[in-house]
């Protein structure tokens, strides 16, 4: 996870070896990264948040959909001139810190993105729950004891496949993608079919209706800041810049088409959902669409298409997980957190200290927070990083580099930072439960950087010997090596 300036320091030796260290492997073709990229945005979101965002403004459901579409949009515009400028894997931190030079700004940005990820394999947990108890004939109450206690075990499950280090390749995927993507296109097929048959009310699709005290516009932004979480993963893609074949001509294309089809899908499976399903109704509890199978198709066997949104909602809780953790050890390996985040299991070969830690922070989001507040937190916390993607797209644009690469025009950053910025406000009537989550979430990154800061200027600032990383539970050489450079430099 470095963002190294070419010429900023001289390069250690370290840093040298580091250099010379095999690249990665150019493995990944437009198709591969087509499906990485829909696979990467297909997930809890639709299967999980459709009659939350119901709930908001009713039959016209598919409305914020297709907004939170065209702000993802423009926000990937920015992402693509980025990707294809600087075709390195680390995402949003690279082009932050490549921007500002600030390296608290590129610690909060990289602790966002790792929040994000926490609060979306919460919510994951939370649905993969619900569409347990579904398939097993079970009655479990949102909100109850079972719910929960099955929500935990989950979650502990994926953390011990997380320690394990397994993971997950391009190639496989695919595989996973394909399944989420046939649980969505047994949706859409059943609204049309229904629909056909004449079930339904599509004169549902008109009806917006607002709560007390709120007006159509307002409603419409509060609903779009939630359907906002179904349409992220398209950032997570820049990261296989450095594993794509000739990432800066494929890269604008495949992404474009890959939110293309994912945002038509969602229109479609919103219309689907509440032409089938009383929008008050399918707000109600955490499987949405399985009330629209249902409804729908009756004689469909629920339980096939649980397990099918049982699979889709644990895989974005396994890729999010082993995100957050690897995103935490890297923070640690760069000396900007405690460097104990940064042990590693001396037989497995795994962070486990960041993945107990993270662990950790999930299992208080799903005993504290309920399936709409993690939502959106996952929304909130990437709405702010997009903005100020979108604001270094246009500070880097004065650091011009020696080949070519997408460009996108300068009114689309500009317009993709105020609808994010605005988004991510209160004056999108967000509610105010996302701020406390997130709030929360960043007061422990920022309390573990002090801790950091005070033990690295106060305490001590020599590295940890041999003896202190075998008494803090590793092996003395699975400490992540300590750069003699600045973080983030």
């Amino acid at each position: 996870m470095s963002v190294s300036e070419t010429g900023s320091t001289p390069m250690t030796g370290a840093e040298d070896e580091a250099r010379e260290e095999p690249s990665l492997k150019r493995a990944i073709g437009p198709w591969l990264l087509l499906l990485f990229i829909v696979g990467d945005i297909l997930g809890t979101g639709v299967y999980a948040l459709t009659g939350k965002v119901a709930k908001e403004v009713g039959g016209a459901v598919w409305l914020p959909f297709l907004c939170a579409f065209v702000v993802a949009i423009l926000t990937a515009f920015s992402y693509l001139e980025l990707v294809t400028k600087y075709p390195k894997a680390g995402g949003a931190a690279v082009y932050v810190h490549k921007a500002f030079g600030i390296h608290f700004l590129t610690f909060l940005v990289c602790f966002a993105v790792m929040c994000s990820g926490l609060t979306s394999a919460s919510s994951a947990a939370i649905a993969f729950a619900g569409n347990l108890s579904k398939a097993a004939g079970l009655s479990w109450q949102s909100g109850g004891v079972a719910l929960l206690l099955c929500a935990l075990g989950f979650m502990l499950l994926v953390a011990g496949i997380n320690f394990r280090g397994v993971g997950e390749s391009v190639k496989v995927n695919v595989l996973l993608t394909l399944v989420e993507l046939t649980g969505l296109l047994i949706i859409i097929a059943i609204g049309l079919w229904a629909i056909g048959q004449g079930k339904g009310d599509a004169a549902t699709l008109t009806d917006l209706r607002v709560k007390d005290g709120a007006n159509p516009f307002t409603a419409v932004t509060a609903a779009t800041a939630l359907a906002f979480f179904a349409m992220v993963g398209f950032e997570d893609s820049v990261n296989m810049a450095e594993e794509t074949m000739d990432p800066v001509k494929i890269f604008p294309k495949m992404m474009l088409i890959g939110l293309t089809i994912t945002g038509v899908i969602y229109v479609l499976v919103a219309i689907a959902s509440v032409t089938l399903v009383e929008p008050s109704e399918l707000g109600e509890g955490e499987t949405p669409l399985l009330k629209v199978v249902e409804a729908g198709a009756p004689g469909f066997p629920i339980a096939i298409f649980a397990v099918i949104s049982m699979f889709a909602v644990a895989n974005s809780a396994l890729i999010n997980m082993l995100m957050a953790s690897r995103l935490l050890y890297g923070m640690a390996y760069e000396s900007v957190l405690p460097r104990t985040l940064g042990i590693v299991h001396r037989t497995r070969r795994t962070p486990w200290v960041a993945i107990v830690f993270t662990t950790l922070l999930a299992f208080g989001l799903i005993y504290f927070a309920d399936l709409t507040s993690l939502g959106g937190t996952t929304s909130l916390l990437l709405l702010v990083v997009f903005t100020i993607v979108n604001i270094a797209v246009l500070v880097l644009r004065r650091s011009p580099v020696d080949h070519d690469h997408f460009k996108a025009p300068t009114i689309i950053p500009i317009i993709g930072a105020l609808l994010c910025g605005y988004l991510a406000s209160p004056l999108s009537q967000r509610a105010a439960s996302d701020y406390v989550v997130a709030g929360w979430l960043l007061l422990v990154g920022m309390g573990l950087w002090v801790l950091h800061f005070i033990g690295t200027r106060f305490i001590s600032r020599d590295r940890h010997t041999p003896e202190d990383v075998t008494h803090l539970g590793g092996h003395p050489d699975e400490l992540p090596r300590q750069r003699k450079s600045r973080p983030y430099s």
